[in-house]
């Protein structure tokens, strides 16, 4: 009996246990409920979107070029007779600067001068007994004809002995030798390097969304590294295809009024002007949330936050443009990006005025 009444009592402590266990657990579970609903809403800072003023500049690296550059090469094969040239000097167009052997040439020319003095006698004999009826016309003209033959084999002659001689394509300063006198060299041989000095031209790309504003004729400005002066440049061709590389378009300008102290390869500072926009809406960069297919901001919205798709334009240092999804007027969130969702209660805790 007694065994009994203790096995109750046993039960009943166990119940109560369960009981206040299942109570405790059904509060826990209503707390975490009521705490998220009473989540304060988040304080963040702002920024008033206000048209103004940009000026629609961008800066480019580029580089000087010369306006004309050739490798020197001879026409024929040939061993070197004469050296008229100096390494680093200037040359004017037509100079000579190289002469290869033409000793045979010179024979040849020779010999024929001789058949045509023969030939030009004899001709002669012939034209006078024409006129007496000595010989027909057809033996004269075939006379005539060898006779101006041997005036085509001097022709030529003289062309292949000119082809012996390297001269300047065009006024500049030549490079470094990489001949001596007697070197049997070939047409492929690098005699040295002519660049065009009196003119130089600008080399440099600009990206893909810029391309269709750059149009010959339009002025460029650069500056080069310790110097202070700014030189302007004119655009005068533009590559035909975007590249695929860096899906940049590469142009070339001319450079206006060069001085001696631009020098070709110098690295320098492009600045393209591409005018202003008086609405211009410019954001912080920070505002800005960068996703796998675009671009998007939060606006603040009746104590509300709203997510916006946006389309950037020009960047600077800190802002950047907006050419779409934003207003004048319009508040963005600049703080708390990442913890902030769309629709959640926001409350401002400062303007930013940047």
């Amino acid at each position: 009996m007694v065994w009994k009444t203790i096995k109750a009592g046993f039960s009943l402590i166990c119940l109560a246990i369960i009981f206040v266990s299942c109570g405790s657990a059904a509060n826990e579970d209503k707390k975490p409920a009521g705490g998220k609903g009473d989540r304060p809403p988040a304080k963040v800072d702002v920024f008033v979107v206000t048209a103004g003023i940009l000026s629609q500049d961008i800066e480019m690296p580029g580089s000087l070029i010369p306006a004309e550059e050739t490798e020197l090469h001879t026409e024929l094969s040939g061993r070197v007779t004469g050296i008229y040239f100096t390494e680093g000097g200037n040359v004017s167009q037509g100079s000579l600067l190289v002469k290869l052997y033409d000793g045979d040439l010179q024979a040849q020319l020779s010999k024929l001068r001789v058949q045509l003095k023969v030939a030009q006698e004899t001709l002669a004999r012939y034209e006078a007994l024409l006129k007496i009826s000595g010989v027909s016309q057809q033996e004269y003209d075939l006379y005539k004809l060898s006779v101006n033959n041997i005036q085509a084999d001097m022709n030529i002659v003289q062309t292949s002995i000119g082809r012996t001689q390297l001269r300047a394509p065009f006024s500049g300063r030549l490079g470094l030798r990489n001949i001596s006198m007697g070197a049997y060299i070939t047409p492929a041989t690098t005699i040295s390097t002519l660049r065009k000095l009196n003119q130089l031209k600008l080399e440099f790309s600009v990206p893909e969304k810029y391309g269709s504003s750059m149009k010959p004729g339009a002025q460029v400005s650069f500056s080069t590294e310790n110097n202070e002066n700014i030189y302007s440049a004119r655009i005068i061709a533009t590559e035909n295809n975007i590249s695929e590389d860096n899906r940049s378009l590469k142009l070339r300008a001319l450079v206006n009024k060069p001085d001696a102290r631009l020098i070709a390869g110098s690295f320098v500072k492009v600045k393209i002007e591409l005018g202003q926009n008086n609405e211009a809406l410019m954001i912080p960069s920070q505002a800005v949330i960068p996703k796998a297919r675009n671009k998007e901001v939060i606006v603040y919205r009746n104590g509300m936050a709203s997510m916006e798709t946006v389309t950037t334009g020009i960047r600077d240092s800190a802002k950047v443009e907006i050419t779409s999804g934003l207003k004048a007027g319009d508040t963005v969130l600049i703080t708390g990006l990442l913890t902030t969702k769309p629709g959640s209660k926001v409350i401002i805790n400062k303007v930013i005025n940047q």
